[in-house]
């Protein structure tokens, strides 16, 4: 036999070969969108221990208590009962048996102890103490204002904001939201001032970094007095940059409220801000009430 005639091609039928693959896999997925009988899925598990332990919080906590002294009692109680002597002895392993079990119901004891008094401090949502406002640059364009109206529906809807400012090339642009009531009898809410707050570490800082600010929990930061627009129980602030020109202060009514998507989404918003606004030429000084 010749060598060629062993290297010849084999001929394949592409058809014949594919039909063969698919023959053992089924031709169709029979779904019925039928709900009268319920879903017949896969059904979550249920976490039974993690459900007893959020409704009976009280008594998980001293649940340890209960373990840690009812061994200790099984242990005075098998002491006494198998007649060995009351002393330690050291030679004597039952009793490094003993001792070792009254450290470990101790130690039960001592850890519902501090499970009892350690209590995670509940956090709920403040009503803003302030007045509601809009105030818009009125030599802004008419596009810039829209995006900012839907920056403030989005934000109110979607997060815990409540007040929204944004400064931008040395001046105050929008203002939408809850703001501080002024001192006066006058029964407006406290305009921003600008220079004020530019002048603040909290701006500087911003600035210089180029990087957001969350301020969780705004009542244990110094800084709270340069935003004094803000309601006075506002509970958490973000300081968003926009560009190298401005910065948008978000007011929420929840400590710590704004998640992780919440932050980068306002970074997002951020940026978004800062293409729209470079388009402005020159906004001016005025600024008119809306509403």
């Amino acid at each position: 036999m010749e060598a060629g005639s062993l290297l010849c091609p084999i001929p394949l039928n592409p058809k014949r070969l594919f039909s063969r693959r698919l023959t053992s896999f089924p031709r169709f997925i029979r779904a019925s969108s039928n709900l009268e009988g319920g879903y017949r899925g896969p059904k979550p598990k249920k976490e039974w221990v993690a459900d007893w332990v959020s409704k009976n919080d009280d008594t998980a906590r001293s649940l340890p208590i209960y373990v840690g002294g009812a061994s200790l009692l099984a242990v005075l109680l098998n002491r006494t009962v198998s007649g060995i002597a009351p002393v330690a002895d050291a030679s004597s392993s039952q009793s490094r048996a003993d001792l070792l079990t009254l450290g470990l119901a101790v130690t039960n004891i001592l850890a519902g102890l501090v499970w009892l008094s350690i209590r995670p401090k509940s956090i709920s949502v403040v009503n803003p103490q302030g007045l509601e406002c809009q105030r818009t640059n009125s030599h802004l364009p008419d596009f810039v204002v829209s995006e900012l109206l839907w920056v403030w529906e989005s934000l109110s809807v979607v997060t815990c904001c409540r007040s929204l400012v944004i400064v931008y090339d040395g001046r105050c642009i929008f203002q939408i939201g809850f703001a501080a009531a002024s001192s006066g009898n006058d029964g407006e809410a406290v305009a921003v001032d600008a220079n004020k707050l530019m002048q603040g570490s909290l701006y500087q800082g911003v600035i210089k970094s180029g990087s957001q600010s969350y301020l969780a929990n705004l009542s244990l930061y110094p800084g709270k007095s340069e935003l004094p627009f803000l309601p006075s129980n506002t509970q958490a602030v973000i300081l968003q940059p926009i560009g190298y020109k401005g910065i948008a202060v978000i007011g929420g009514d929840t400590i710590r409220g704004f998640t992780s998507s919440d932050q980068a989404w306002i970074t997002l918003i951020g940026e978004k801000l800062d293409a729209t606004l470079t388009k402005v030429d020159n906004p001016t000084l005025a600024v008119q009430d809306r509403g």
